[in-house]
């Protein structure tokens, strides 16, 4: 007799889905990887649990779920919206697509705030501009945890994301959500600003890779013409709302450093401290400060 076929292991699927990315022209460092934090997810594995458990059968329930995931990607879309969820600092986020995904690049923020208040009892007055998932306003208050945020966005779908993830981290009371264009009618001064604004000029949309211009929110994505529209409103409210001797840290397009420079020297009551590069040497982050 033929006998049913070999029922095929759960690194067997993964496998199979890795060369279905590859053919999707997924690279295959990252094919190999969301391959894996697909059949994690479906499972709630963590890794070490797939390594060790991985030749355990699949069955045609996972097969399905995981097919679907994978069809999910092969259209480009995010594995972090396809999950949920996205890590950033350590930490677990939720994400939709009305939110940014969290970017490795984006610590640079937090570390550059640490580095500027070494001591975890620093009493900081915090805004987070820009919120999103709410990641740098987590990471921040959970790091200074004497500290008070106001996280703002001009999204509400956003802010609803940003809620969760501070009731997940336990910082809901500390963190206050506001929506708002900016700083624009939050009235408080602040000792220390972060934001991840838009800042992809428009005319680069060609240029993006699909999971970004498809899938991710252009509200959070795109700024109008050079890129720089967000953060020239942005500079001049550090002016008014950072104490003197405040500082504004935010994150910018790779080949913006310049420009921002140039917008900073031209910003009466700010001076440029710092351009910080990423792992790759892109200028990516500046540190701005509010003179007296």
């Amino acid at each position: 007799g033929r006998g049913r076929p070999a029922v095929p292991t759960i690194h067997q699927i993964v496998a199979a889905a890795r060369l279905r990315l590859y053919d999707a022209g997924i690279p295959p460092a990252e094919a190999d990887i969301d391959a894996r934090l697909l059949i994690e997810h479906l499972l709630d594995w963590d890794a070490a649990r797939y390594f060790a458990h991985g030749d355990a059968p699949a069955s045609d329930d996972l097969v399905r779920r995981f097919a679907a995931c994978v069809d999910r990607r092969v259209q480009r879309e995010p594995v972090a919206y396809i999950i949920g969820t996205r890590e950033f600092w350590g930490l677990p986020f939720e994400v939709s697509p009305a939110v940014l995904i969290p970017r490795p690049e984006t610590e640079l923020i937090v570390q550059a705030a640490l580095d500027l208040w070494p001591s975890r009892e620093e009493v900081l007055r915090i805004a987070d501009v820009c919120t999103g998932s709410g990641c740098l306003a987590v990471a921040l208050a959970l790091e200074r945890p004497r500290s008070t945020v106001v996280a703002t966005d001009i999204s509400p779908e956003a802010l609803d994301i940003a809620k969760r993830n501070l009731t997940r981290h336990g910082v809901a009371h500390r963190v206050r959500l506001a929506h708002a264009d900016l700083l624009t009618g939050v009235e408080d001064t602040f000792d220390l600003m972060v934001a991840n604004p838009p800042y992809v000029p428009d005319g680069d949309r060609q240029q993006l890779q699909p999971e970004v211009v498809h899938f991710e929110p252009h509200v959070a994505l795109f700024a109008a013409g050079d890129g720089l529209s967000v953060i020239r409103p942005l500079l001049a409210q550090a002016v008014d709302r950072l104490r003197p001797g405040g500082i504004l840290i935010f994150e910018f397009g790779y080949d913006q450093g310049n420009s921002v420079d140039g917008l900073v020297a031209a910003t009466p009551g700010l001076a440029l401290e710092e351009i910080v590069c990423d792992l790759q040497g892109i200028p990516r982050t500046a540190v701005v400060r509010r003179v007296r």
